[in-house]
């Protein structure tokens, strides 16, 4: 195996021109593998981000009439110790009134939260721009949006009436952005205690929100599965995230397939380029094999040394191959902005999937010579030697 080594890393000084061919054409491929499946792997992790990120992704609600759910306490404690997956739960008392103010009527949602817990899904102290977050009973938080509907500042009141016909004043101390609209301008956040006093739902909630680790996310499903299995209550329903955006997941699955394609056609041609320029090499390269078979070199051998040949130039290109993609990606983000100067698509790396299509390369360029080596075992000594 050395002297089939040795030999193929001569045959490859040899051809200096047709090797740097090769182990550019595999560069190139690799690097739009890593280029392309990161790419996507970043936007898929920025739209799931953006859409559940901040949010809960999986949910207990209540099928009862009224949708509350009592002795939630023991609930929640239950929950946190059903899966080491769940990262953060979060009880909730939402409810809707009317906001009447300077002659306009909002409709709105007042949610209730346990801060503390509520702060691990939504980041709410992140997404206030002014003001603090509730300390006192009647103090609330508004959206952006809805801040500009009703013109209103910190410290003003508002009143809430409930469906029941309940009115609560409540005192803004701050105003907060999620980065979405319809939230900003329908949510107004409180603590639970307030919600259960001002719209007489008593000590309930109206649901138990949680949130999985990042590595999780598409496994959603499969946890509310088991929390609807060890709850075995048939008060509750346990929703996730995947239930309910079907077409975000329709759309991630069509950019994961597309993805695939790509990859899959650009490492066929780069096996096929390979195995064509290989076995012209056999041909090129017959007469120093006949030399080498008359002088007792074994097929075996000879077989090694196209191997060997595919093995480092899969090796070399990919190589290149990762740090042209990364070149790329890098380029890619500081060039494709957003208006405010952030990346179209954030940069994510993959170290896995890059490691994986490097490994793919150089196994494909290795496989790519199988044909090249299986010809030059059946090239016959003497045969070579006197066609010239």
């Amino acid at each position: 195996m050395k002297l089939a080594f040795r030999i193929a890393l001569r045959f490859l000084k040899s051809s200096k021109g047709q090797t740097i061919f090769i182990i550019m054409g595999i560069a190139v491929g690799v690097s739009v593998q890593i280029f392309i499946g990161t790419l996507i792997q970043g936007l898929q992790k920025s739209l799931v981000d953006k859409t559940i990120g901040h949010s809960s992704q999986v949910t207990i609600v209540s099928n009862l009439n009224d949708k509350t759910i009592d002795n939630w306490q023991d609930k929640v404690k239950a929950v946190s110790s059903y899966d080491n997956r769940l990262i953060a739960v979060s009880p909730s008392a939402d409810q809707p009134g009317f906001l009447k103010l300077g002659g306009k009527t909002e409709s709105v949602l007042v949610r209730g939260f346990q801060w503390d817990n509520a702060e691990k899904i939504y980041s709410i102290k992140n997404a206030i721009y002014e003001g603090d977050i509730p300390k006192n009973k009647n103090e609330v938080i508004i959206g952006k949006d809805l801040r500009k509907e009703i013109n209103v500042n910190k410290g003003d009141t508002i009143n809430i009436t409930a469906p029941n016909g309940t009115k609560a004043d409540y005192t803004i101390t701050g105003f907060f952005d999620l980065g979405v609209a319809p939230l900003n301008k329908v949510w107004i956040l409180t603590d639970i205690v307030t919600v259960q006093d001002n719209f007489n739902i008593g000590d309930k909630i109206t649901s138990i929100e949680m949130q999985v680790g990042e590595n999780d996310a598409f496994n959603a499903d499969k946890i509310a599965g088991i929390l609807k299995t060890k709850l075995n209550d048939d008060t509750l329903n346990v929703e996730d995230w995947k239930s309910q955006n079907g077409q975000l997941l329709s759309g991630l699955s069509g950019q994961g397939v597309s993805s695939l394609m790509i990859q899959i056609f650009v490492l066929i041609s780069v096996i096929l380029g390979i195995a064509s320029v290989l076995a012209i090499s056999v041909v090129q390269k017959s007469k120093q094999i006949g030399i080498l078979k008359a002088m007792g070199i074994k097929d075996k051998t000879a077989s090694g040394i196209f191997l060997f040949q595919g093995l480092l130039l899969g090796i070399v290109g990919g190589s290149l191959g990762i740090i042209f993609g990364l070149g790329l990606l890098t380029g890619f983000t500081k060039f494709a902005l957003n208006p405010d100067g952030t990346p179209v698509v954030p940069l994510f790396i993959d170290y896995k999937f890059i490691a994986i299509s490097c490994l793919i390369a150089i196994l494909s360029a290795t496989l790519a010579a199988l044909v090249p080596a299986r010809n030059s075992s059946r090239l016959q000594p003497m045969e070579v030697i006197k066609n010239g």
